[in-house]
């Protein structure tokens, strides 16, 4: 067998044209662009806003079963895919997320595909990039400086520091600061005060900018950030210790959109990258709207699987950006069906058609979930070398009794050649005028029968249970008038339970509340359940590790 050369291996010895060639195929003058050296540049916001008149391209979402250990490859195939579109004379732009600092050397690995369907440059996109997160983070924390400054010059507004709910952030997995005690030192550092630590990505700040259609919009969504609240309960917003001003400013390049190219030289914007299980999951609102006012076909991806990034998809980003996707994609592997049909992740590679059989009622699962908000559904099966013919025919053959198609896709080791039958049958399903969008919910549902909404029709639980504390914070910010928000739901990302190890399309299960919290600013309601900590921990033998630099000055260990 040939050799399997690795992700990073292959994004190096990419043939990359210059970033202002790529975006001159998107009609943007040279000028419009600011390069980040020769293979990224910013969208200038002129430039965005002197295409709002053309004709919108049709949105089309990958998104994936509840992932496991096996692997699912939902960003190779949204690349993919992006390149398979053109390949068959479609004009595409894929718009996908930036990587977080924390997985890249924790567990997860980063965003930016795999094998022959990558988005280059990888290691700057898997690392600093453009300097969005260290915008984000630094805007985030001059608002908690300037929150304790506030504090300690007198506290003219009354903040009572009990109820201080402006947590700091930090792009990187460290369990250490989830919970801490500041100010500590005596008189000169302030009043101490218990405080804590968030990743970036879980951010308000992360998920305003990825909401916002202009700077303006931005730096009042700022401004409308809850902060605190009074000894009589009232809230305390950003504004008022005047920060919304200042963090615009810091973020006045990170909102523009980042345009790159995936191996074959095909446009791509990366843009924000707020995770899927504690955040909305979903790239800039900016980077969407505008790959639609240039292409054909936009192919975009939500976070983990349909449970999490697909419903919040539909339910915040669509709902807030007035998007109507025409198609959905859900991705799928054989050997997934087999772990979630009872197979050690070791006993993957023997045939096992009845396991493949036993697991795929995950996938059904999502492919109804996703028909209930009217978008029509095919599902990719991100091929193996080890999978077999039975075992594809099974997963064929399950898909078909739904009413839906799967179609085998060899991305990964072919590029665009390996995907055009997806890329003809997405065309078809976007072309036919099928989708039927909406929301799963009103905006005038009251917020817990919002949370109880989405347990029962996408997770298929019995009820969500939260303590009175819980129930009354919700009805408060009701009267207050909140109520009319979408909720962002906190929960693992391996099962449509709160209980990881639960595989498969459990039903009946009680889904705890453990926490909400109020982001006025983006726009919703975070409601944190079960063990979901928005602060991740590095895993035993964390990805870092293997990442160095070799006798060349070249990165290594990147995925």
């Amino acid at each position: 067998m040939a050799e399997v050369k690795s992700d990073i291996a292959i994004a190096r010895a990419a043939k990359k044209k210059p970033i202002l060639e790529i975006g001159a195929r998107l009609g943007i003058p040279a000028e419009q662009m600011v390069p980040y050296g020769h293979d990224k540049a910013k969208i200038s916001a002129e430039f965005i806003k002197s295409v709002q008149k053309n004709k919108d391209g049709k949105l089309i979402l990958v998104t994936a079963i509840n992932p496991t250990p096996a692997g699912e490859g939902k960003t190779t195939t949204t690349v993919g895919l992006g390149d398979g579109l053109n390949r068959i004379g479609k004009k595409a732009i894929i718009c996908i997320r930036e990587a977080s600092l924390g997985p890249n050397f924790g567990m997860k690995g980063g965003a930016a595909g795999g094998g022959y369907a990558q988005v280059v440059p990888m290691d700057d996109m898997n690392l600093h990039f453009t300097g969005d997160f260290h915008a984000i983070t630094t805007a985030h924390n001059l608002l908690s400086a300037l929150i304790d400054n506030h504090i300690y010059w007198g506290n003219e507004l009354g903040i009572d520091t009990r109820r201080v709910t402006w947590r700091r952030v930090m792009d990187m997995n460290d369990r250490a600061l989830r919970e801490i005690v500041c100010s500590l030192g005596g008189v000169a550092n302030g009043y101490p005060r218990e405080a804590g630590f968030d990743i970036t990505v879980a951010s308000e700040v992360m998920a305003i900018l990825c909401l916002a259609r202009d700077l303006k919009d931005l730096e009042k969504r700022l401004g409308d950030i809850i902060i605190a609240y009074r000894r009589d309960k009232s809230p305390v917003f950003a504004r008022d210790v005047k920060a919304h001003r200042a963090m615009a400013v810091l973020l006045k390049d990170a909102i523009q959109p980042n345009l790159v190219q995936t191996l074959e030289n095909n446009p791509a914007f990366v843009h924000g990258g707020p995770f899927a299980n504690i955040a909305h999951g979903c790239n800039s609102v900016m980077a969407t709207t505008t790959a639609l006012k240039l292409a054909d076909y936009v192919v975009t991806e939500a976070g983990f699987g349909a449970d999490l990034g697909a419903e919040k998809f539909f339910d915040i980003k669509c709902r807030k950006a007035g998007l109507k996707p025409a198609a959905a994609v859900i991705v799928a592997t054989v050997r997934a069906m087999k772990m979630n049909g009872g197979v050690k992740k070791e006993d993957l590679g023997a045939e096992n058609v009845e396991a493949v059989k036993k697991g795929c009622p995950n996938l059904g699962r999502h492919i109804e979930n996703v028909h209930q908000f009217g978008v029509p559904v095919v599902v990719a099966i991100n091929h193996f070398h080890s999978d077999t013919e039975a075992e594809i025919k099974a997963l064929q053959d399950f898909v078909k009794e739904l009413g839906a198609e799967a179609v085998l896709c060899k991305h990964w080791a072919h590029g665009s050649a390996g995907i055009e039958e997806l890329a003809h049958k997405v065309v078809q399903l976007a072309e036919s005028g099928a989708s039927q969008f909406a929301p799963l919910y009103p905006d005038d549902m009251p917020l817990f029968e919002k949370v109880n909404t989405i347990v029962q029709r996408i997770y298929r639980g019995s009820e969500a249970i939260a303590d009175k504390s819980v129930r009354d914070q919700l009805h408060t910010w009701e009267q207050a008038g909140y109520g009319n928000l979408p909720v962002c739901m906190a929960k693992t990302q391996y099962s449509f339970s709160t209980d990881p190890n639960l595989r498969g399309a459990p039903t009946g299960h009680t889904v705890p509340v453990r926490e909400v919290r109020l982001s006025a600013g983006a726009g919703f309601v975070v409601v944190i359940c079960g063990e979901i900590m928005t602060m991740p921990g590095l895993p035993s033998k964390p990805s870092s590790e293997n990442i160095f630099l070799n006798e060349d000055g070249n990165i290594e260990g990147l995925s």
